[in-house]
């Protein structure tokens, strides 16, 4: 009995002598040092730990927030558990110190958003596993420094709708990529194909209606299953999506399969048929047809207007403007093209007139439709011969330097400001001016500007 209660404060001290966690079991296999602490009820990470820890252990707990101070100074750290807890909560810089750290599991917890500063430090990374969480979040600087080292990410079982596609693209290391049973619709065409040691692409059971080809399923071969797979190959998970099986699809009909469970959720005469059994030449589309467009539009300069143009296909066209000037239409603070087919105008000038081109595009094909656009130039009443002349209200001090002053204002007093600038701002300006019962006869007001980058001259 004696020598039983020995061996067991043997196991209890360290080499340096500091306690192991209660409840824990700590091995000393020198060099390394692991800390067990599964399943032993803890609250909180335990402040007993030594320093010099390799591997330490904490799932299966309560543990809801891990702050700096948990792991500060653990600098021989490689590999952290923090599985099946009821983490919701990383406060800050919590991983700054872990610089060796390879692999971090916080599968099984509660976090819902990942921010840039939850991950800092953590430089030579390899296994981030996140998987059957509630994240709904990943902010775009997230894993900014681990990009070059990790090997392995999991966000499976979450809430994700979007993705840090511009982030997942820069992760040329990774070889298993697990995005499966989340919320995703759409997948950016190119994103993966700066990772050429991906092995493993599970997209599973997400909302994906296409999964484009990138250029990386181009360059090595592509496989819809594991078993007999070379092992210079890629393995695509992407069952359990609601497949709209046409053109767009016929690259993946085409891949080894491994089973028959996957089927098409659209278009109609496809759906609920197993991917696997249609066969190639069903997997179609159809050319875009325009189906309405504006009549002859009329306006008057300076006002806004909008053109409609609405397209019907499969996939769903692309539409882009051409200008009576035969140039595509860019998004501008003047100009703005909508995903449904409308053109919008802010302000039209003169230049406008003209006959505007709708091209409706898709994977099979386009087609092209024309609205004419008559811009009415603005009435200048300066210019009528049928106005009653009026007396000059004087110079406006636009024009005037401030030396300059009228024979009145000499004789009298300083020339009163007819127009001021109150208020002005990077994109905005507020001008004032006395009240139009001092000039009598002025039917309206006309204001001309023009933008750094916008030639046009604008009229109000």
């Amino acid at each position: 009995m004696e020598w039983l209660i020995f061996s067991l404060l043997v196991l209890a001290v360290s080499a340096s002598g500091q306690l192991c966690p209660k409840r824990c079991m700590c091995q000393n296999l020198s060099p390394s040092l692991a800390i067990l602490c599964a399943k032993t009820g803890l609250l909180f990470v335990p402040t007993v730990i030594d320093r010099r820890t390799v591997e330490l252990r904490l799932t299966e707990n309560f543990i809801t927030a891990v702050r700096r101070r948990d792991f500060a100074n653990m600098t021989s750290l490689l590999h952290l558990t923090l599985s099946r807890n009821t983490i919701s909560q990383i406060m800050p810089y919590t991983f700054a110190d872990l610089k060796r750290l390879r692999a971090l599991h916080l599968d099984s917890n509660r976090l819902s958003v990942i921010t840039d500063d939850h991950f800092k430090g953590l430089t030579n990374l390899r296994h981030l596993i996140l998987a059957n969480n509630q994240l709904h979040n990943i902010f775009s600087n997230a894993f900014d420094d681990f990009l070059g080292t990790l090997e392995d990410l999991d966000l499976s079982y979450n809430n994700l709708v979007d993705i840090p596609w511009e982030t997942i693209g820069r992760l040329t290391n990774v070889n298993t990529l697990n995005m499966d049973h989340n919320l995703i619709e759409n997948v950016p065409l190119g994103v993966f194909s700066n990772l050429h040691k991906l092995a493993r692409l599970d997209m599973t059971s997400n909302k994906l209606k296409k999964i484009p080809p990138d250029p990386l399923f181009l360059r090595i071969p592509v496989y819809a299953k594991s078993k007999g797979s070379p092992l210079s190959s890629l393995v695509l998970s992407f069952g359990g999506n609601p497949l709209h099986c046409n053109c767009e699809l016929l690259w993946l009909r085409r891949l080894t399969r491994e089973d028959d469970l996957e089927t098409c959720a659209s278009p109609p005469d496809l759906t609920a048929k197993y991917f696997w059994t249609i066969p190639e030449e069903e997997f179609i589309c159809d050319p875009p047809v325009i189906t309405r467009k504006s009549t002859k539009t009329f306006t008057m300069e300076g006002q806004p207007t909008s053109l409609k143009c609405k397209a019907n296909g499969d996939p769903d066209p692309e539409i882009h403007w051409i200008s009576p000037e035969g140039r595509l239409i860019a998004n501008t603070s003047r100009t703005l093209s909508f995903s449904n087919g409308s053109l919008e105008i802010n302000i039209t000038s003169l230049k406008d007139t003209g006959v505007f081109t709708c091209i409706a595009s898709n994977a099979a094909g386009e087609s092209t439709g024309t609205v004419e656009l008559v811009v009415s130039p603005l009435p200048h009443l300066a210019n009528s011969t049928n106005r009653v002349r009026e007396p000059d209200p004087g110079p406006s001090d636009i024009l005037t330097s401030a030396k300059s002053t009228s024979s009145v204002s000499n004789e009298t007093r300083p020339m009163e400001r007819k127009l001021v600038l109150a208020e002005l701002t990077a994109n905005s300006a507020l001008i004032r001016w006395p009240s139009h019962q001092h000039f009598p006869g002025i039917r309206m007001f006309q204001i001309q500007y023009n933008s750094s980058v916008d030639d046009t001259l604008v009229y109000r």
